[in-house]
């Protein structure tokens, strides 16, 4: 992915549709694994590319679009979730997930739920390099500037956070096991 640029009066432009297009999906995929919620991951990615209309003038290389535009719609992240801490929510709803008899062809699908479940479990520290990682492929030198962290923490993080998420995934197995009275091959 490549946001297109052009020149003008000597400084190079990237062109807002382009750039829309190329990392809508990326940030929102991203917004969602930080934030948990859809209307909330969408409102991270609206307000990040608000941010690359009013200052991306502002970014003297093009082509650190992309770890600028991921490092801005984290710390929006940080700053909704700070002001979050400071106030105590009324009402909070959790998703109760309900055993339920699968079929032997939606087995990928149920093993793709398991571990987007175990990943929106993880601890945010965790979640956040493992999403820009694996699913984003992000290096570790642009997670460490997204995340403005050491790239030794990146890799520290990563690691340890695939622990959580294995531990949390067979954990997961075994009481889906469990509940349809079968062992854990």
């Amino acid at each position: 992915m490549a946001a297109a640029f052009y020149y003008g009066s000597g400084v190079a432009k990237l062109d807002f549709e382009k750039l829309v297009e190329d990392y809508y999906m990326p940030l929102y995929r991203f917004a969602f694994s930080l934030s948990r919620q859809e209307s909330d991951a969408a409102d991270l990615t609206q307000q990040t590319f608000f941010l690359w209309a009013s200052k991306g003038h502002q970014l003297r290389d093009p082509s650190k679009v992309k770890t600028w535009l991921f490092t801005s719609l984290y710390r929006e992240f940080l700053g909704r979730k700070r002001h979050q801490d400071r106030f105590v929510e009324s009402e909070t709803t959790t998703e109760v997930i309900a055993a339920q008899t699968v079929a032997p062809t939606m087995v990928e699908q149920l093993d793709s739920e398991i571990v987007q479940r175990a990943l929106m479990d993880l601890e945010e520290i965790y979640r956040a390099p493992l999403t820009l990682f694996y699913l984003q492929t992000l290096s570790y030198k642009e997670i460490a500037e997204t995340l403005s962290i050491p790239i030794g923490t990146v890799m520290s993080r990563i690691s340890r956070g695939k622990g959580h998420l294995r531990k949390a995934i067979a954990d997961e197995i075994d009481l889906t096991s469990e509940r349809s009275g079968g062992k854990r091959e």
